[in-house]
């Protein structure tokens, strides 16, 4: 009996087998080797910036320092966690990171449920007007008066507050819910929930994959952010770390960063530091956060994109 099946189980892995052709075979090891080539390109550069980071600072300036550092050195990362700007930097960029996802994501959702409402008579007016805004667009000047007029001018609010509302993100959470039945708010309604009520415990709990898309989104896009500190609020104690690591790496409008040192003259712990060891570690520093919280949203990224564009 048991031959038997072993001979059912061989017949079957041998019909299903495709044979290949040596055109087949070329393709494969070519598509192999462009996909390593790739991944080479886009890994080197953040290994090399790791591996100068960990590296002996004034030796850095040398060159040559491909993958691995070749004096290992905690003296760059010493003097940037030492640097209170930083320590400022580090703080704001993430209380903006964190407000703004929360805020944003709890405003765009509620617009977009009631977009999603069929009862709503003007969703397609306002959907139509919300696009429309992300086309046309003011320009900074109108901008920069309107935050003065506001109050929020050089102040933390002009990190979170306009950018509580996004149309893009509005509309890709709309279309998600729009796909979802419709029994779900009946049965709810039929109970005697509210919509406040049915979108908190009814609908937002399905949107788990597109809030988390949206989310990264708008986290990335804060955290990533350096024009808007600038701009609007260039006062050291509302310093972003994007904003400082752009300064280091050679600055915009004539600014230098405070920790961009020449090797003459900053030392620590008998390391000669240099701009070149302070700038990589910055860099590791401020790419480490989003490294960390993109693989817990990765399950949720794909769906998320996939479904959200379904429906229109």
């Amino acid at each position: 009996m048991s031959a038997n099946a072993d001979l059912r189980n061989r017949y079957s892995k041998s019909r299903y087998k495709v044979k290949q052709t040596p055109g087949d075979i070329i393709f494969h090891i070519f598509n192999a080797l462009l996909m390593i080539f790739v991944v080479v390109v886009m890994l080197y550069p953040m290994l090399n910036t790791l591996a100068i980071s960990f590296n002996e600072p004034l030796d850095s300036v040398r060159g040559g320092i491909y993958l691995w550092p070749r004096i290992f050195s905690l003296a760059a990362y010493e003097e940037v966690l030492e640097n209170q700007l930083l320590v400022v930097a580090f703080r704001n960029s993430i209380m903006r990171t964190v407000i703004s996802t929360i805020g944003g994501l709890f405003v765009c959702s509620v617009a977009a449920y009631v977009l999603s409402r069929r009862e709503f008579l003007l969703r397609k007016f306002v959907t139509i007007y919300f696009v429309i805004t992300m086309y046309v667009s003011a320009g900074l000047i109108p901008v920069f008066f309107l935050f003065q007029n506001l109050g929020i001018l050089n102040t933390f609010h002009v990190y979170w507050l306009p950018g509580l509302f996004g149309a893009f993100n509005v509309i890709v959470i709309r279309s998600y819910m729009q796909g979802l039945p419709d029994s779900l708010v009946e049965a709810a309604r039929i109970d005697g929930a509210g919509e406040f009520r049915i979108f908190l415990q009814v609908i937002l709990p399905i949107c788990k994959p597109v809030l988390a898309t949206v989310g990264l989104w708008i986290a990335v896009g804060n955290w990533n952010d350096w024009f808007t500190t600038l701009v609007f609020a260039n006062e050291d104690h509302l310093a972003t770390l994007q904003h400082e690591l752009m300064k280091s790496l050679g600055g915009a409008m004539g600014e230098t960063s405070n920790i961009n040192m020449h090797p003459d003259s900053a030392q620590t712990g008998g390391h000669v530091m240099t701009p070149v060891a302070v700038r990589a570690a910055i860099t590791m520093i401020a790419t480490v956060p989003i490294l960390c919280v993109y693989p817990f949203l990765q399950k949720y990224f794909v769906k998320g994109v996939h479904v959200g564009s379904v429906k229109g």
